[in-house]
């Protein structure tokens, strides 16, 4: 999942120009708003059988380069204001993407993840497989509302993330989180400290699990709590006991 970062008619010309260096190009266009006739049209780039240059430097669960691997959509959406380039993540005034837009695009998803039987924790967006990198589809995007509503993607059991907050709190063990972050499919260091390379990790994890919380790239006792639940109910590991108790 994408943002352009460009109106539509300039972020088509680019997705579609011949011989463009660097290659950028996307299987589905999806623009802002629908056309006069009150419908939208989403526009089919590049067939899903043939490879699309928009993942670049990427990795997910273990695999490089998904450009051959992945299904790339592109979401009309400024991003953010230009003049905010500079700023940190949580100090960006990120565009919101309109009701009616995030509906067509639940439906290109639904269709896509049907007919190629993909699992929600491999629908996910820029920032996550090209942390550092790119910020996109920004902290605006509604994955809770794409999975709640919709049934589409990842998204964690409030009472499973209440339950780790409550009785097995982050304990400010590094390792342990970058070896979960890791696990769940991000490329995370394994240096048990908060470099930049983990502190990016981080971020893109909280840009989409937690971005009505935090995204500053700072791990507090929620955000893991989030990734417990998420490695859980997706990769089925094992609630461990609580401390004390003996028991789950």
């Amino acid at each position: 999942m994408h943002y352009t970062a460009l109106p539509f008619e300039r972020a088509k010309e680019i997705l579609t120009a011949p011989n463009r260096k660097p290659a950028v190009s996307a299987h589905y266009l999806v623009p802002e708003a629908a056309g006069d006739n009150d419908r939208f049209t989403i526009y089919e780039l590049v067939p899903e059988s043939r490879l699309a240059h928009h993942a670049g430097r990427s990795w997910w669960l273990g695999e490089r380069l998904l450009n051959g691997t992945s299904i790339g959509i592109e979401i009309v959406n400024l991003g953010f204001p230009a003049t905010d380039n500079r700023l940190p993540l949580e100090n960006r005034q990120w565009y919101e993407y309109p009701a009616a837009q995030v509906a067509v695009v639940a439906e290109l998803i639904a269709d896509i993840a049907a007919r190629h039987q993909i699992a929600p924790n491999r629908i996910v967006g820029h920032a996550d497989i090209a942390p550092g990198r790119k910020t996109d589809p920004g902290p605006k995007f509604p994955w809770e509302a794409l999975a709640t509503q919709h049934n589409l993607g990842a998204w964690p059991d409030a009472d499973t993330v209440k339950w780790y907050e409550n009785r097995a709190p982050y304990a400010d063990d590094v390792g342990a989180l970058q070896a979960k972050l890791l696990a769940y499919g991000y490329d995370t260091p394994q240096t048990g400290q908060i470099d930049q390379a983990t502190k990016n990790v981080i971020e893109s994890f909280q840009m989409h699990f937690c971005a009505g919380h935090r995204y500053d790239g700072v791990p507090d006792a929620q955000t893991v709590a989030i990734l417990d639940a998420l490695l859980e109910k997706y990769l089925g590991w094992p609630r461990p006991s609580a401390p004390g108790t003996g028991a789950a």
